[in-house]
C-alpha cells in the first residue's frame, strides 16, 4: 500500500504514535510518506521505504500568520499525484484532518481515503474551542474512517460534538521488544549511586500535565525517605518547574533530563511513573513506562482508567490528590513484592494489549478495507 501520515514534530503522544506507525508500516514493506512541518524527533535520519516531507510554508507581507494548513494540503495533493497515496492518515485533527480532506478534493476523481485519528487535545481543548468547533466537526464528518485512542475519547467526541457516526477505537501502541525491563541499567547507577529509589515522569510539561504535582508528590516522598526523580521532556512549564524544585527543597534529587529520542532506558531504571495529569485522553508515556515494569501511579481521567487497572498495574486518583498519590508511592516503594508484582502486571498487560504489532495490524486492516471499497 501506499500511504501518507500527517502529524506533528514535537514530544507528545500524537506526533510518537503517528511516527512509529509510519516506521512499523514501513517495516512491513509498505510505501509509506510522512508530512510534518519538522522532522520528529523520533524519527532517524533515514527509514527504508519512508519519505519525509518538510512542509515549508511562504511568507508574504500581507500574511500575518502563515498559512500552514494550506500549504500541506497543495503538499499532500502534489505527493498523492506523484505517488499516488491511497490514504491519508491524519493524526491530530487541527488542521491536519481538514488539510487531508483539502488536498482530497484537490486530486477528484482521484481514489484517496482519508482516515483521521483523534489523540485527545484537539477535541478536549482546541476542538472545543468557538473558533474551531465547527472546522473541527466537518473534518471529522468528511473523513471516510475516524479512530480514537480510547472509549473515553469515542464517547467524548461524539457527545461533545454531536457526532453520531461510528468512530473506531484504535489504541495507542508500545514496542515492548525496546520498552522492556533492564535489570541492569547503567543509567540507574548514575542517578542513584546509593541504590536510591527512582521516581519518572515524561511529558511535554503543558499545564494540563500538572508536573507540580509531580514534584509535589516527590518532596513529600522525599520526606520520609531518600530517593531521585527524573523529568522527561519539555514544554512550557519547564521553568516553572526548577523553581518550585527549589523551593520544595529537592532541587538536588531531581534530574531535568529535556526530550530523549530514546527514553525506553530511563524508565527502565525507574521504580514508579507518575502521572498526575489533569485530562489525559490514553497515556503514551504510562503505557511506556508499563512496559518496562514500572508501575504506574496516575490520576482518575480520560483514558488512564482503561489502560491502568487499579491496584493491579498501578494505583488511580482523583486530579490534585497529591497527598494519596504520596502514600501510594510510598507503599510501593516500601513494599518491594507488591511492587514487583505490579511490575510484572504491568509488563504482561503491555504486551498481551498494547503491542505494537497487534494495533498496527489494525491500522493495516482498516487502509486495505478503505482501498478495497474505493
Amino acid at each position: 500500500m501506499k500511504i501518507g501520515i500527517i502529524c506533528y514534530p514535537t514530544q507528545g503522544g500524537s506526533g510518537v504514535v503517528a511516527t512509529e506507525l509510519a516506521m512499523a508500516l514501513a517495516r512491513r514493506g509498505h510505501s509509506v510518506h510522512l508530512f510534518s512541518y519538522a522532522h520528529p524527533f523520533r524519527l532517524p535520519r533515514f527509514q527504508r521505504n519512508l519519505i519525509l516531507h518538510e512542509v515549508e510554508v511562504s511568507t508574504y507581507p500581507l500574511f500575518k500568520y502563515p498559512p500552514y494548513d494550506l500549504a500541506l494540503a497543495a503538499r499532500l495533493a502534489e505527493v498523492v499525484e506523484e505517488a499516488g497515496l491511497q490514504i491519508l492518515h491524519a493524526h491530530y485533527a487541527v488542521p491536519h484532518a481538514t488539510s487531508a480532506w483539502l488536498a482530497k478534493q484537490l486530486v477528484a476523481p482521484r481514489p484517496v481515503r482519508v482516515v483521521t485519528t483523534l489523540h485527545g487535545t484537539d477535541i478536549t481543548l482546541v476542538g472545543t474551542d468557538p473558533a474551531y468547533f465547527r472546522v473541527v466537526r466537518f473534518s471529522i464528518l468528511q473523513s471516510d474512517r475516524v479512530t480514537a485512542v480510547s472509549q473515553s475519547l469515542r464517547r467524548q467526541t461524539q457527545e461533545e460534538f454531536g457526532i453520531g457516526r461510528d468512530i473506531v477505537v484504535v489504541p495507542n501502541f508500545v514496542d515492548t521488544k525496546r520498552f522492556r525491563d533492564l535489570p541492569e541499567s547503567s543509567e540507574r547507577r548514575v542517578f542513584a549511586p546509593n541504590g536510591e529509589p527512582i521516581l519518572a515522569h515524561a511529558s511535554n510539561f503543558r499545564p494540563l500535565k500538572r508536573v507540580g504535582d509531580v514534584l509535589r508528590i516527590f518532596a513529600r516522598v522525599r520526606t520520609e525517605m531518600p530517593a531521585k526523580l527524573l523529568l522527561i521532556g519539555q514544554g512550557p512549564d519547564r521553568i516553572f518547574a526548577q523553581r518550585l524544585a527549589k523551593d520544595l527543597g529537592v532541587e538536588a534529587d531531581v534530574h531535568f533530563l529535556g526530550e530523549q529520542e530514546f527514553p525506553e532506558r530511563l524508565y527502565a531504571c525507574a521504580d514508579l511513573f507518575l502521572l498526575p495529569s489533569e485530562q489525559e485522553s490514553f497515556g503514551l508515556s504510562a503505557l511506556e513506562a508499563m512496559s518496562c515494569g514500572v508501575p504506574v501511579i496516575a490520576t482518575r481521567v480520560g483514558g488512564l482508567p482503561e489502560l491502568i487497572e487499579d491496584g493491579k498495574t498501578g494505583f488511580l486518583f482523583p486530579v490534585g490528590d497529591v497527598e494519596g498519590m504520596a502514600q501510594a508511592a510510598l507503599r510501593l516503594l516500601r513494599d518491594p513484592e507488591l511492587r514487583h508484582a505490579m511490575a510484572r502486571d504491568a509488563r504482561r498487560i503491555a504486551c498481551e494489549k498494547y503491542d505494537q504489532e497487534r494495533v498496527v495490524d489494525l491500522y493495516d486492516e482498516l487502509y486495505r478495507e478503505l482501498i478495497a471499497g474505493s
